[in-house]
């Protein structure tokens, strides 16, 4: 694999509105269970990502994209000593709402069925969508992502899957989720949160597990990270967003935001502030990104 330490962008393009883009080269990296707001599109170009998806571990090498549906709780980790290597994008469930029906005959909201597909051709589009749009090419960067989208729901699209009945131990979960949302900084313990909701503690986390995939504490450290995001976004300090939403201190921010986003948080906040002020900073030039196997990458 070309070169040996790991790095990674990820920034906006302003004329890729409700799109994340991410380049990164992880090694030692490794994610916690955590969910997007987004879909994930990760095409790979070298190396192997191993991330437990649907409730066994997935393995994407080269020439196959890993595609996580919004909300979907999922990990991230090298399968391969020499890491993986890979582009993403992250478009918002509106654009690919609107693509599917387009482009589409999927009836409903869209998701992807399978968490791994091998296709060269996607993987080679997708590494072009951030060619481009780090190139300032806004119509080449708008009109790749709406054909890499299209292609992938051609090949792996459907209906999303729908939640659950709303059995009991659902209802509970939505309730304890919802006071979650609410004490955000100053959540109660588990007991507490039980007592309140008058059941047993071991119920809840059977319920919370059953219906979000994830433990409570687990799903606040997630939600934490995204109001966090969305606080940076803003213009708010890490150390301020920190604080706001519950974090002992901004490094322990840095910690659970880097194992999430991929990057620091400041990292982030620097790119997002790029993009307001019109700039389009490299990371690296473009031909270190340039894949020996596959030229056009």
């Amino acid at each position: 694999m070309a070169g040996s330490a790991e790095h990674a962008r990820h920034w906006r393009y302003a004329e890729l509105p409700g799109v994340d883009l991410l380049r990164a080269h992880y090694i030692n990296k490794t994610f916690v269970r955590h969910t997007h707001e987004h879909f994930v599109i990760a095409a790979i170009a070298e190396g192997v990502d191993v991330f437990h998806h649907g409730g066994a571990d997935q393995h994407a090498g080269p020439g196959t994209l890993a595609l996580v549906n919004p909300d979907t709780p999922h990990t991230g980790r090298a399968g391969v000593p020499e890491g993986w290597r890979y582009a993403a994008v992250y478009p918002s469930p509106d654009l690919v709402a609107a693509i599917a029906a387009e482009t589409t005959g999927i009836r409903g909201t869209p998701g992807f069925i399978r968490p791994v597909l091998e296709d060269p051709y996607a993987v080679t589009l997708v590494h072009r969508v951030l060619r481009a749009a780090e190139e300032g090419n806004a119509l080449a960067a708008d009109t790749l992502l709406r054909v890499a989208v299209t292609r992938l729901l051609r090949l792996n699209g459907g209906p999303a899957p729908q939640r659950a009945v709303r059995t009991a131990g659902a209802r509970i979960a939505a309730r304890a989720r919802g006071v979650l949302e609410e004490r955000l900084a100053d959540p109660p313990s588990l007991e507490r949160l039980a007592t309140d909701l008058g059941v047993g503690p071991f119920a809840l986390l059977r319920s919370f597990r059953d219906a979000y995939g994830m433990p409570p504490h687990a799903w606040l450290t997630d939600a934490r990270v995204r109001a966090a995001r969305r606080l940076l976004d803003a213009g708010t300090t890490p150390a301020q967003a920190a604080v706001a939403v519950g974090f002992t201190d901004q490094p322990h921010l840095n910690r659970h935001f880097t194992r999430i986003v991929g990057v620091p948080p400041g990292a982030y906040q620097r790119e997002r502030k790029n993009v307001q002020d019109g700039e389009s900073a490299l990371l690296v030039p473009s031909g270190v990104w340039q894949n020996r196997r596959h030229p056009q990458i």
